[in-house]
Protein backbone atom coordinates (compact mmCIF):
# COMPACT_ATOMS: atom_id res chain seq x y z
CA UNK A 1 0.00 0.00 0.00
CA UNK A 2 2.83 2.28 0.38
CA UNK A 3 3.60 2.87 -2.61
CA UNK A 4 0.36 3.80 -3.96
CA UNK A 5 0.37 6.60 -1.45
CA UNK A 6 2.66 10.18 -1.44
CA UNK A 7 2.56 12.53 1.18
CA UNK A 8 4.05 16.43 0.07
CA UNK A 9 4.96 18.14 3.70
CA UNK A 10 5.41 22.11 3.57
CA UNK A 11 8.53 23.26 5.47
CA UNK A 12 8.14 26.22 7.62
CA UNK A 13 4.89 26.37 10.07
CA UNK A 14 4.40 22.90 8.79
CA UNK A 15 7.69 21.17 10.03
CA UNK A 16 10.18 23.15 11.65
CA UNK A 17 9.88 26.60 13.07
CA UNK A 18 12.68 28.58 11.70
CA UNK A 19 10.88 32.18 12.57
CA UNK A 20 13.88 33.47 14.59
CA UNK A 21 16.41 32.40 11.67
CA UNK A 22 14.12 34.56 9.21
CA UNK A 23 13.38 37.61 11.09
CA UNK A 24 17.15 37.98 12.10
CA UNK A 25 18.34 37.47 8.46
CA UNK A 26 15.50 39.97 7.25
CA UNK A 27 16.89 42.41 10.20
CA UNK A 28 20.25 42.11 9.16
CA UNK A 29 19.52 42.49 5.49
CA UNK A 30 17.78 46.36 6.26
CA UNK A 31 20.32 47.41 8.27
CA UNK A 32 23.42 45.53 6.14
CA UNK A 33 22.19 47.60 2.91
CA UNK A 34 21.04 50.90 4.79
CA UNK A 35 17.35 49.95 4.33
CA UNK A 36 14.54 52.61 6.46
CA UNK A 37 12.21 49.76 7.46
CA UNK A 38 9.10 51.05 8.82
CA UNK A 39 7.22 47.61 9.96
CA UNK A 40 7.98 45.26 12.42
CA UNK A 41 9.06 41.18 12.87
CA UNK A 42 5.24 40.43 12.82
CA UNK A 43 5.48 41.72 9.54
CA UNK A 44 7.93 39.88 8.50
CA UNK A 45 5.98 36.87 10.02
CA UNK A 46 3.19 37.19 8.37
CA UNK A 47 4.60 37.00 5.31
CA UNK A 48 6.12 34.14 5.75
CA UNK A 49 5.76 31.29 3.46
CA UNK A 50 5.71 33.70 -0.24
CA UNK A 51 9.26 33.69 -2.17
CA UNK A 52 11.71 36.01 -0.89
CA UNK A 53 11.90 38.82 -3.71
CA UNK A 54 7.93 38.92 -3.36
CA UNK A 55 8.12 39.24 0.89
CA UNK A 56 10.89 42.44 0.13
CA UNK A 57 8.67 43.68 -2.43
CA UNK A 58 5.62 43.78 0.47
CA UNK A 59 8.04 44.79 2.98
CA UNK A 60 8.71 48.71 0.52
CA UNK A 61 11.94 47.60 -1.10
CA UNK A 62 12.23 48.60 -4.30
CA UNK A 63 11.79 45.69 -6.98
CA UNK A 64 15.00 46.82 -8.70
CA UNK A 65 16.77 46.21 -5.52
CA UNK A 66 15.02 43.42 -4.21
CA UNK A 67 17.46 40.56 -5.37
CA UNK A 68 20.24 42.58 -3.74
CA UNK A 69 18.48 41.93 -0.57
CA UNK A 70 17.70 38.31 -1.62
CA UNK A 71 21.49 37.57 -1.64
CA UNK A 72 22.16 39.21 1.60
CA UNK A 73 19.38 37.51 3.00
CA UNK A 74 21.01 34.12 2.35
CA UNK A 75 24.38 34.84 3.16
CA UNK A 76 23.01 35.80 6.61
CA UNK A 77 20.29 32.53 6.49
CA UNK A 78 23.13 29.97 5.77
CA UNK A 79 24.99 31.32 8.89
CA UNK A 80 22.00 31.39 11.32
CA UNK A 81 19.67 28.69 10.62
CA UNK A 82 20.93 25.80 12.46
CA UNK A 83 21.40 27.79 15.19
CA UNK A 84 17.98 29.09 14.87
CA UNK A 85 15.85 26.66 13.48
CA UNK A 86 13.91 24.12 15.48
CA UNK A 87 11.84 20.48 14.68
CA UNK A 88 8.08 21.96 15.90
CA UNK A 89 6.53 19.24 18.38
CA UNK A 90 6.45 15.84 17.76
CA UNK A 91 7.40 16.19 13.96
CA UNK A 92 9.79 12.49 14.41
CA UNK A 93 6.51 10.77 15.26
CA UNK A 94 4.73 12.86 12.34
CA UNK A 95 7.68 11.44 9.33
CA UNK A 96 7.41 7.77 11.13
CA UNK A 97 3.67 8.03 11.16
CA UNK A 98 3.48 8.55 7.52
CA UNK A 99 6.41 6.67 6.07
CA UNK A 100 4.64 3.15 7.53
CA UNK A 101 1.87 4.27 4.36
CA UNK A 102 3.49 6.77 1.72
CA UNK A 103 6.70 7.88 0.19
CA UNK A 104 6.90 11.30 1.18
CA UNK A 105 8.81 14.46 -0.41
CA UNK A 106 9.35 18.21 0.72
CA UNK A 107 7.77 21.52 -1.61
CA UNK A 108 9.24 24.63 -0.09
CA UNK A 109 9.47 28.33 -1.17
CA UNK A 110 12.77 27.67 0.55
CA UNK A 111 15.57 26.90 -2.04
CA UNK A 112 16.57 23.21 -1.89
CA UNK A 113 20.36 23.91 -1.31
CA UNK A 114 20.02 25.71 2.46
CA UNK A 115 16.94 23.15 3.33
CA UNK A 116 19.12 19.73 2.42
CA UNK A 117 21.53 20.82 5.19
CA UNK A 118 19.07 22.09 7.04
CA UNK A 119 16.90 19.20 7.53
CA UNK A 120 20.15 16.95 7.57
CA UNK A 121 21.00 18.85 10.62
CA UNK A 122 17.71 18.30 12.08
CA UNK A 123 18.00 14.76 11.36
CA UNK A 124 14.96 13.92 9.34
CA UNK A 125 16.86 14.50 5.63
CA UNK A 126 16.37 10.19 4.99
CA UNK A 127 12.68 10.77 5.31
CA UNK A 128 12.38 12.05 2.33
CA UNK A 129 12.72 11.16 -1.24
CA UNK A 130 12.60 14.48 -2.69
CA UNK A 131 12.89 18.67 -2.22
CA UNK A 132 11.36 20.50 -4.31
CA UNK A 133 12.65 23.93 -3.61
CA UNK A 134 12.67 27.42 -4.93
CA UNK A 135 15.13 27.16 -7.23
CA UNK A 136 14.10 23.73 -9.20
CA UNK A 137 10.61 25.89 -10.67
CA UNK A 138 9.81 28.37 -12.90
CA UNK A 139 7.16 29.24 -10.47
CA UNK A 140 7.12 29.16 -6.50
CA UNK A 141 3.47 28.34 -4.75
CA UNK A 142 0.74 29.09 -5.04
CA UNK A 143 1.26 27.93 -8.70
CA UNK A 144 0.79 24.05 -8.59
CA UNK A 145 4.38 23.89 -10.06
CA UNK A 146 6.05 22.94 -7.40
CA UNK A 147 4.00 19.96 -6.43
CA UNK A 148 3.46 19.08 -10.18
CA UNK A 149 7.39 19.24 -10.37
CA UNK A 150 7.55 16.67 -7.29
CA UNK A 151 5.42 14.74 -8.50
CA UNK A 152 7.08 13.85 -12.23
CA UNK A 153 10.17 13.13 -9.98
CA UNK A 154 8.16 10.78 -8.00
CA UNK A 155 6.71 8.86 -10.90
CA UNK A 156 3.40 9.52 -10.14
CA UNK A 157 0.30 8.24 -11.86
CA UNK A 158 -3.33 9.41 -11.22
CA UNK A 159 -4.78 5.95 -11.92
CA UNK A 160 -2.78 4.66 -9.32
CA UNK A 161 -1.54 7.18 -6.66
CA UNK A 162 -3.52 9.02 -4.20
CA UNK A 163 -1.40 12.21 -2.79
CA UNK A 164 -1.84 15.08 0.08
CA UNK A 165 -0.43 17.83 0.40
CA UNK A 166 0.11 19.31 4.32
CA UNK A 167 0.67 23.27 4.76
CA UNK A 168 0.25 25.91 6.62
CA UNK A 169 -0.19 28.88 4.75
CA UNK A 170 -2.99 29.21 2.08
CA UNK A 171 -0.39 28.94 -0.69
CA UNK A 172 0.32 25.47 0.33
CA UNK A 173 -3.58 24.57 -0.24
CA UNK A 174 -4.11 26.78 -2.95
CA UNK A 175 -1.33 25.06 -4.92
CA UNK A 176 -2.48 21.49 -4.05
CA UNK A 177 -6.12 22.54 -5.06
CA UNK A 178 -4.38 23.85 -8.64
CA UNK A 179 -2.40 20.50 -8.84
CA UNK A 180 -5.45 18.30 -8.29
CA UNK A 181 -4.13 16.93 -5.27
CA UNK A 182 -5.79 16.57 -1.48
CA UNK A 183 -4.53 18.56 1.34
CA UNK A 184 -4.60 19.46 4.52
CA UNK A 185 -4.15 22.59 6.65
CA UNK A 186 -2.22 23.00 9.44
CA UNK A 187 -2.81 25.42 12.36
CA UNK A 188 1.08 24.77 14.03
CA UNK A 189 2.54 27.37 11.50
CA UNK A 190 1.61 31.56 10.28
CA UNK A 191 -2.22 30.67 9.37
CA UNK A 192 -5.53 30.61 11.15
CA UNK A 193 -8.07 28.50 10.72
CA UNK A 194 -10.66 31.03 8.80
CA UNK A 195 -8.37 31.31 6.34
CA UNK A 196 -7.53 27.95 5.62
CA UNK A 197 -11.03 26.85 5.53
CA UNK A 198 -11.23 28.81 2.46
CA UNK A 199 -9.12 26.17 0.64
CA UNK A 200 -9.60 23.02 2.23
CA UNK A 201 -12.32 21.12 4.32
CA UNK A 202 -9.59 19.20 6.01
CA UNK A 203 -8.04 21.37 8.84
CA UNK A 204 -5.34 19.75 12.32
CA UNK A 205 -3.65 21.11 14.73
CA UNK A 206 -0.20 20.06 13.40
CA UNK A 207 1.21 17.67 11.01
CA UNK A 208 0.84 14.59 12.79
CA UNK A 209 -3.06 15.27 13.39
CA UNK A 210 -2.88 15.75 9.25
CA UNK A 211 -1.18 12.46 8.94
CA UNK A 212 -3.38 10.55 11.71
CA UNK A 213 -6.78 11.79 9.30
CA UNK A 214 -4.77 11.09 6.19
CA UNK A 215 -4.27 7.70 6.87
CA UNK A 216 -8.00 7.00 8.56
CA UNK A 217 -9.01 8.67 5.16
CA UNK A 218 -6.85 6.16 3.19
CA UNK A 219 -7.54 3.18 5.73
CA UNK A 220 -10.77 3.53 7.36
CA UNK A 221 -12.05 1.57 10.42
CA UNK A 222 -15.03 -0.65 9.18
Amino acid sequence: MKEKNILLFDLDGTLIDSTEAIVCSFNHTFNKLGFDYKGNDEDIKNLIGYPLDIMYKDLGVDEDKVWDYVDAYKEKYKEVSKEKTLLLENVKNTLDLASQFARLAVVTTKTAKYSLPLLEHLEILDYFEFITGREDVEYPKPHPQPILKTLELMNYDKEHHKVWMIGDTKLDLICANSAGVNCVGVLCGYSNEDALKEYSKHISKDAFEAVKLIKDNLYPIL
